[in-house]
């Protein structure tokens, strides 16, 4: 077999009769899965008025079945949502691409931050006579 970015995959009959295989291209939609976060001090209502924005805006993002939009999650360094819009089959990456970008250029205007993910370091003196700092 040969993929779209030009490898060929030999695949061992025993795989193929024992294994579950994925067909991508088999149905004519397909829903993106996107994970984007956004900082702790950011509107969240705001930041979901945006996403639903750019996926209003898209045309490739179809209308039936309608996108979802979800807080999935309180991470370390950010408040993850999750984005998923269904799209035909043979718009895929240019949506997937394309959303992710629109995301960060809006996000850029709109002031909403994406944290990277960060630690703090606090020192404390761990022996006041030799001056050496120990971290926690």
């Amino acid at each position: 077999m040969k993929t779209k970015d030009n490898k060929v995959v030999i695949i061992p009959n025993g795989q193929i009769m024992g294994g579950a295989i994925t067909n991508y291209t088999a149905k004519a939609t397909r829903r993106v899965d996107l994970l984007i976060g956004c900082g702790y001090d950011d509107d969240i209502k705001k930041v979901r008025s945006v996403l639903e924005g750019i996926l209003d805006s898209d045309e490739r993002v179809l209308k039936d079945p309608a996108y979802t939009i979800g807080l999935i999650e309180l991470g370390d360094s950010r408040v993850n949502f999750t984005v998923r819009p269904w799209v035909k089959t043979a718009d895929y990456w240019n949506a997937y691409f394309g959303i992710q970008e629109q995301v960060k250029l809006r996000f850029d205007e709109e002031g909403i931050s994406i944290p990277y993910p960060q630690r703090d370091v606090h020192l404390f003196p761990a022996d006041a006579g030799n001056g050496n700092l120990a971290a926690s």
